[in-house]
């Protein structure tokens, strides 16, 4: 006979169609479903297992709905305002007001990529920026 689970462990189970569901609750309460139909049951256990420690260790967010402009006010601005000195925050919070938020601000968090950065950088070193100060 098998234990039964404490709540909030999450699940795994297979679909009549052979594909293997892993269930658990986010950060926020919502229940999120992971799905393969190349993945075993352990394997998916161990998907599932990282995702809550993940969560636990407060590393995930809801990043489908986040744009970069939400994440650098209410998460990382914040999560570096208590870490380092005021006249290191200054220029931090300059940079993403005049540099980041105008030209990356609308594109969402799950949708950027290296390509868009790179892009960006290349702006800024031919609006005269030092090659230290973009980075």
């Amino acid at each position: 006979m098998t234990k039964k689970k404490a709540n909030g462990e999450g699940s795994v189970f297979c679909r009549g169609d052979g594909r293997v569901v892993g269930v658990y609750e986010d950060a926020n309460g919502r229940t999120k479903y992971i799905t393969s139909t190349t993945m075993t049951k352990a394997e998916m256990r161990v998907k599932v297992r990282k995702a809550l420690e993940d969560r636990d260790k407060g590393i995930a967010y809801d990043s489908q709905n986040l744009t970069v402009e939400r994440y650098m006010v209410d998460h990382w601005l914040p999560s570096v305002h208590d870490n380092v000195r005021p006249g290191t925050y200054r220029p931090y919070e300059a940079v993403a007001r005049l540099h980041i938020n105008p030209t990356l601000g609308t594109t969402k968090l799950d949708k950027l990529n290296a390509m868009q950065l790179e892009q960006l950088y290349r702006q800024k070193l031919k609006e005269g920026f030092s090659a230290r100060r973009v980075k």
